[in-house]
């Protein structure tokens, strides 16, 4: 037992010993090339400063009512397993989301729009993700309204009471068919109050723009006493309104055992637009469209699996992060590995690839820079031993020789405990041999005596 303990002792002593060499030769290194050092740690903190964060743990979405509201649920689900708390703000809709996406003083930094209520002069400062579900324009009206159902004229509309949602295309559609764009007969409210309108005989038409699986659309489409309204005209919509795309439901489309719909209807849709402020972390931009990938990639009542998220509007430019992401998919390492890992690897490449690329002529001059600092020391030592030489030379005098064997003495010892004995081995044992020829010749007299009394004759002459 005692042995074992003895053993592992050793084992430990030996380690420590090792590490404290091994720290010792570091410290050492260290001080001869600090400017090396001090340089590169230059180049990291600059790189650091400039380099991109990491991304925010808490991210702000402004959503709205409806589809909206439960969509933003799903990516706040989506974000907390990626460990992200994405804040949700409720709003009454697009247009509210639009306006504190645009005020800088606002936290909010993503929200849902939708295709256009963007103005000309709100477009700086925003990008969009793309466009990750359809908003058909749903045309609702009571079955004592209209004659026929399947086409419902100008004049009948323009006497018509007609509930519009705050911030919906229902305006734009109303201007194209020449009808006002402001009129005593609209009622501006909520979807969920216009719908209650309707049902009551408040109205006598209602403007939704909503998704297919919003409560409201479904418990509208699917009330026997409430028609929809088929765009016979869907692909002049498209054409005269770019963010448009026309979507058909077939007959029988909402329940094949009734019937419901007795006829194809043809819709006018907007998109879901996922927007940003364009200082969105990148990162955080490629969750987003990871979470749309998921969240709204999958088939639904109008899409196939896989059509969203897609640029389908180009009311505002997509962002770099987002067109990479439509070009090539989600980058290899967010495939494979947690968001944070993979979003820490990438951010530590990009900074360390452009530090590397510095670093690597520098780290490669280090042994250079070491010789040369080395040889410059033995350098000092040769003019000290030439000076030394040249006064002796001048000044020879044999009861001094003592005195000059002590000095070149003093000069090898130097030479031997210096670090440039280990580094430029070969420079020093040039130097000590050269100390060794004068120590020789001292020894010996002959030589330094006969050059002194030369020189003196020569000075005599």
């Amino acid at each position: 037992m005692a042995s074992i303990q003895e053993d592992i002792a050793e084992h430990l002593s030996a380690a420590y010993q090792t590490v404290v060499d091994e720290l010792k030769s570091w410290y050492e290194h260290a001080k001869e090339i600090w400017p090396f050092l001090l340089l590169l740690l230059i180049a990291l903190i600059t790189l650091i400063y400039f380099a991109k964060p990491a991304p925010p743990t808490t991210v702000y979405m402004a959503t709205g009512e409806g589809s909206y509201r439960i969509l933003g649920e799903k990516y706040r689900e989506y974000f907390k397993r990626k460990g992200i708390d994405l804040q949700l703000f409720p709003t009454s809709g697009s247009k509210e989301n639009l306006n504190r996406l645009l005020d800088k003083n606002d936290p909010i930094q993503v929200a849902f729009v939708q295709g256009g209520m963007i103005s000309e002069n709100q477009k700086k400062g925003l990008l969009t993700l793309g466009s990750i579900d359809y908003e058909p324009v749903w045309f609702f009206y009571r079955n004592d309204t209209f004659s026929d159902n399947r086409l419902v004229d100008k004049k009948k509309l323009e006497n018509a009471r007609i509930g519009l949602g705050p911030d919906t295309e229902a305006f734009n559609v109303l201007q194209l068919n020449g009808l006002p764009r402001l009129s005593p007969n609209y009622l501006v409210s909520s979807n969920l109050e216009g719908e209650q309108k309707l049902y009551r005989g408040d109205l006598e038409a209602l403007l939704v723009v909503d998704g297919y699986d919003s409560a409201i659309v479904q418990r509208l489409i699917h009330h026997p006493n409430i028609h929809l309204v088929s765009f016979k005209r869907a692909d002049a919509y498209v054409h005269l309104l770019p963010y448009f795309e026309k979507l058909s439901i077939p007959m029988g489309g909402f329940n094949i055992e009734t019937n419901s719909p007795d006829h194809e209807i043809d819709l006018i849709s907007t998109t879901t637009n996922l927007l940003i402020d364009e200082n969105l972390h990148p990162a955080i931009q490629l969750l987003l469209l990871e979470a749309a990938t998921e969240i709204n990639g999958a088939r639904t009542y109008f899409s196939k699996a896989g059509d969203f998220p897609a640029y389908l509007n180009s009311e505002l430019p997509l962002s770099k992060e987002a067109r990479y992401f439509f070009d090539k998919g989600p980058p290899t390492l967010m495939r494979y590995l947690p968001f944070w890992l993979a979003e820490f690897l990438e951010r530590m490449f990009l900074l360390l690839l452009p530090f590397a690329a510095f670093a690597y002529p520098i780290i490669r001059a280090i042994p250079n820079y070491r010789l040369n600092l080395a040889r410059k020391q033995i350098g000092g030592m040769y003019k000290e031993l030439d000076a030394f030489e040249h006064q002796t030379l001048s000044q020879f005098d044999p009861q001094k020789r003592q005195g000059y064997l002590e000095k070149l003495n003093e000069i090898e010892v130097r030479a031997l405990m210096s670090k440039a004995s280990k580094i430029a081995t070969a420079d020093c044992y040039t130097l000590r041999n050269n100390i060794q020829f004068i120590r020789d010749a001292i020894e010996k007299e002959m030589i330094y005596q006969s050059l002194s009394a030369e020189r003196k004759s020569d000075l005599s002459d």
